[in-house]
């Protein structure tokens, strides 16, 4: 948006601070209208005809338009589905890198499709990815709901989790991972999970990432 001297135009139409129509006038003439009353100009529909300016501050307009932006993205993210995939044979350290991602996922308001992975004769076993999929949701359980129950598709085998509107406890390998970075460093876990949470959060994605690359070339 442009402002004040920024505004070049001949002329404008004006609505003042308390949203009352003042009609059109030159440009410099509503500045100084604005300057006087210690606000701004700020053009508000530069492609009507003449253009829209609003006598506001320019500040708290700023404030309201990006407060307004931070929700409609947080009510975006409520519906965006994310995936973290699995294979039925998955080793404990890898499972828990995975089921951290999901946790974390679903903490920033966003649904998880866990897919297991059958490979070649493994489809045939599917009772192993359906008791992997039970234990990711009894491990999710404090901050996750049930959405979608397991289905069989091809050779996936995937379940759907939403955030829990109110979670009844801790992400259960988030907190585990902060509670023994604590032990190594003697910090209160709460202070060590501020100073480590971004790194080890670049740390599992990039892992994360690169088991998945590895599962799709496979």
């Amino acid at each position: 948006m442009r402002i004040n001297e920024q505004i070049r135009i001949r002329q404008v139409r004006v609505i003042d601070e308390h949203g009352e129509q003042l009609g059109v006038m030159l440009t410099e003439q509503a500045f100084g209208l604005a300057r006087g009353r210690g606000l701004d100009l700020v053009e508000v529909s530069p492609t009507a005809a003449p253009p829209v300016c609003r006598i506001t501050d320019y500040g708290r307009l700023k404030y309201e338009q990006a407060k307004k932006d931070r929700d409609a993205r947080k009510k975006q993210k409520n519906w965006e589905l994310r995936e973290v995939k699995l294979r039925p044979k998955i080793e404990t350290h890898d499972y828990e890198v995975k089921v951290r991602m999901a946790e974390r996922l679903l903490m920033d308001g966003g649904k998880v499709k866990v897919t297991i992975m059958f490979r070649g004769r493994e489809i045939t076993y599917t009772s192993f990815g359906r008791r992997l999929l039970d234990r990711v949701a009894e491990d999710l359980t404090p901050i996750a709901l049930i959405e979608r129950e397991p289905r069989l598709e091809g050779k996936n085998m995937f379940m759907i989790f939403a955030p829990r509107p109110v979670p009844s406890g801790p992400p259960k390998y988030t907190s585990m991972k902060a509670a023994a970075e604590a032990a190594k460093t003697g910090l209160p876990e709460s202070a060590d999970a501020s100073l480590h949470d971004e790194h080890d959060d670049e740390e599992d994605n990039d892992q994360a990432f690169a088991e998945t690359e590895g599962e799709e070339d496979a």
